[in-house]
């Protein structure tokens, strides 16, 4: 008989770790997937796609139904797993249904986080995570007229886009003074913001929100300062929070969140988790480029090809928001000891600044003009010396060359 593998989360991460598995060795579990939602794992990243009317449920779809039929995988989807019992190795679902595992593998993911603002339980309040989110949105876009969306990050700009496209009038709330602060340095945040606002989106900055307000559903947005503006429709896109929940009730350590070592296994060595949810030498993750190499990862230790480790690498951040070009990576805010090569070109809507430290770059922001961003991230990664190309280092790549 085969060892039977559960997997509890049918998203991006977890499915990613069963096809590294399936590559490696196709034959050598009974595998059962649990999932929240009604459907197939599709990629969470064609979303925001998805709510502008660029693309189809069908379009974002991974793996169909009739993947996991192919490839002899039960699919549990509609019904998530609420329970481990690690004593008996059981996983009992939300629709009472038990499986037993000998190996476990966690893909729970994140949660959004709800603001906790009186009225935030209000219909017409929602997060931006998945398809049924999406279809709200589009069925508020067809009936109402304001959109709220809290958070002025990569999501929220994203959702903020898909909304105005469908026909909204939208604000973004934000509560920093510069849009995407984790991602962008302030010059970069204000180019962007001024490019949005070219297409019709709205800002309030250093704005907290206090309240949502409404008898029966939102019909406002308070600030603290007593301030409100009209929204028939709240979007939170204000952070996640990694969904460690069930493992914390199975007994897995867990801090920040569900806690693995280099081989992407938690304290039960039975157990392993990918993704979202999970912490790796005090880190959490939110990007793909990390979580496929977390599923390469534990999906040859799972085949018993286990020789790799789970090493972090930085990843770059590369933004497609509404066709403005962005590339972040590294340090790119700087301190002591450090210094910046910046180029800014308002009329050609162009701005790029580099960090140096120590004659090699530790940062890089970069606004319009994108195309150099692999080739600084490989600066950073190989810790090149650039002192001999220093002069032409903002004009890219190809002028360097002719140089050195």
């Amino acid at each position: 008989m085969k060892p039977a593998l559960v997997v509890v989360g049918n998203g991006m991460a977890g499915m990613r770790t069963v096809e590294e598995l399936l590559k490696l060795a196709p034959d050598m579990y009974d595998i059962t997937v649990f999932g929240a939602e009604p459907h197939g794992n599709y990629n969470r990243i064609l979303l925001s796609p998805l709510l502008a009317g660029e693309k189809s449920i069908a379009d974002i779809m991974l793996h169909t139904r009739e993947w996991y039929a192919e490839h002899g995988i039960t699919l549990h989807a509609g019904d998530p797993v609420e329970h481990i019992d690690r004593r008996r190795r059981v996983v009992r679902s939300a629709a009472g249904l038990e499986v037993r595992y000998d190996r476990l593998l966690l893909a729970t993911g994140s949660k959004p986080f709800i603001i906790p603002v009186p009225g935030h339980q209000l219909p017409g309040v929602i997060a931006f995570r998945d398809i049924q989110d999406v279809e709200t949105m589009l069925e508020a876009a067809r009936s109402h007229r304001h959109a709220v969306v809290i958070g002025g990050g990569l999501l929220g700009l994203e959702a903020a886009n898909g909304l105005l496209r469908q026909g909204m009038q939208v604000t973004v709330v934000h509560v920093t003074d510069c849009l995407m602060n984790q991602q962008l340095d302030k010059p970069a945040a204000q180019l962007l913001q001024k490019a949005l606002e070219h297409k019709g989106l709205r800002f309030l900055l250093n704005a907290q929100t206090a309240e949502i307000v409404g008898p029966d559903r939102v019909t406002a947005v308070r600030f603290k300062d007593g301030s409100e503006i009209p929204a028939d429709l709240v979007v939170m896109t204000a952070g996640v929070r990694p969904n460690m929940a069930l493992a914390q009730q199975s007994g897995l350590h867990c801090e920040r969140a569900i806690v693995v070592d280099d081989t992407l296994q938690t304290y039960d060595p039975r157990v392993y988790a990918v993704g979202e949810c999970v912490q790796h030498r005090s880190a959490t993750f939110g990007l793909v480029a990390p979580i496929w190499d977390q599923a390469r990862v534990c999906g040859a230790h799972l085949a018993g090809a286990g020789h790799r480790r789970y090493v972090q690498q930085t990843s770059p951040t590369r933004l497609k928001v509404t066709g403005v070009d962005l590339y972040s990576v590294g340090d790119f805010i700087g301190g002591e000891g450090s210094e910046d090569l910046v180029l800014r070109d308002p009329r050609r809507g162009v701005y790029k600044r580099l960090v140096l430290k120590d004659n090699r770059i530790a940062g890089a922001v970069l606004y319009g003009d994108v195309q150099d961003g692999p080739w600084y991230f490989g600066l950073i990664q190989n810790r090149t010396d650039i002192g001999a190309i220093r002069n032409h280092l903002l004009f890219g790549e190809a002028l360097c060359a002719q140089a050195a």
